[in-house]
């Protein structure tokens, strides 16, 4: 059975979370986000591709020690909970 796009939201939501506060790594994020099909779906296609990319980006920043100015980790969390502000937008006006 499928799980609702709401619920995988609050479940990409729950994963950002825990990745801001360091229990959770980058690749696990990354995962999570790739695995919530009825989300995406649920979404129009572009939120998908933006998704994905935070993410790709994410996860490569992940890779360095330090900050960089084009992969900076705090602004790719930033941008992912953006994206989650949208998504849920988007949700709510399909409803």
């Amino acid at each position: 059975m499928t799980e609702h796009p709401a619920t995988q939201l609050a479940t990409l939501q729950s994963a950002l979370a825990a990745h801001g506060q360091g229990s959770l790594s980058a690749a696990a994020l990354g995962d999570t986000a790739r695995a919530q099909q009825a989300l995406l779906a649920a979404l129009p296609p572009r939120y998908g591709e933006v998704l994905l990319s935070l993410i790709d980006r994410l996860e490569a920043s992940a890779l360095f020690t330090e900050e960089s100015c084009s992969l900076s980790q705090r602004a790719l969390h930033d941008s992912l909970g953006l994206w989650l502000d949208k998504a849920r937008a988007q949700l709510e006006a399909c409803r």
